[in-house]
């Protein structure tokens, strides 16, 4: 577990990333697991959970997330909610999203009077679930700070066409995050298949920029090359979660 360096927020907003060391799963989800729907036995999960807790002021709003866009509001939520983004206003109120690949990022405003954190795989990006997480918070764009945690990276994030051109439909700019992979041929058709290496925290960059957020810190992390730090589903299909978290102190 780590404070977030770098990264210019107020005094009274605490944020957390975990990796995937410090815990006690084994195998495939060693050993800080946080997440309990992934294989993983549920005493270690809950354990790491406990460990978890041991550093936050309360337990954390977990998100049954769904790579959509729906913000969930942490100073009110029961249960878990189906969101993949959490704010809050009030003290004490952890927000929180789990990754192994996809993008995390928590945000604040410079006054220290609103916290949020979202779960961006490229799904939620097309989604809007940045856009939606920034309207939520309802503070204006230029006063927000926003931390990018640990993805998939642009060297080992390949996909499709259509994500490419999902992306480019909303901005053509998005062509810039863009890197064309050797054409693949069909053993059927011989036809070939475009494919290209997608850069998800520029991707995320653009979106902000859009919206008037110009405060971006981190995004230098990759999940799939770093298999000592890092959960990457995309490298290990059976594999843990990792926990991006953030309040008000």
């Amino acid at each position: 577990m780590n404070e977030i360096p770098d990264w210019p927020a107020p005094a009274n907003v605490r944020a957390l990333q975990t990796t995937r060391a410090g815990g006690v799963s084994v195998g495939a989800y060693a050993s800080l697991n946080l997440g309990d729907h992934v294989g993983d036995d549920p005493a270690a999960v809950e354990r790491n959970r406990a460990l978890l807790r041991a550093n936050l002021p309360a337990d954390p709003v977990w998100l049954k997330q769904v790579h959509g866009n729906l913000v969930a509001d942490a100073d009110r939520t029961v249960g878990v909610p189906d969101a993949d983004a959490a704010l809050a206003r009030q003290a004490g109120k952890v927000c929180a999203v789990m990754t192994a690949d996809c993008l995390p990022l928590l945000l604040c405003d410079e006054a220290g009077t609103v916290v949020a954190a979202a779960h961006a795989g490229w799904r939620g990006l097309v989604g809007g679930v940045v856009e939606a997480t920034v309207k939520a918070m309802n503070v204006a764009p230029e006063r927000l700070l926003v931390w990018l945690g640990p993805a998939i990276g642009p060297q080992a994030f390949e996909v499709g066409d259509e994500v490419r051109q999902a992306f480019m439909a909303h901005d053509p700019e998005a062509a810039k995050a863009f890197v064309p992979t050797p054409a693949l041929s069909t053993q059927d058709s011989g036809l070939s298949t475009q494919k290209w290496l997608a850069d998800i925290y520029l991707l995320a960059r653009q979106r902000l920029a859009l919206l008037g957020v110009e405060r971006v810190y981190g995004g230098g992390l990759c999940t799939f090359t770093d298999a000592q730090k890092f959960y990457s589903y995309r490298r290990d299909q059976a594999t843990g979660r990792m926990a991006s978290l953030i309040w008000l102190a």
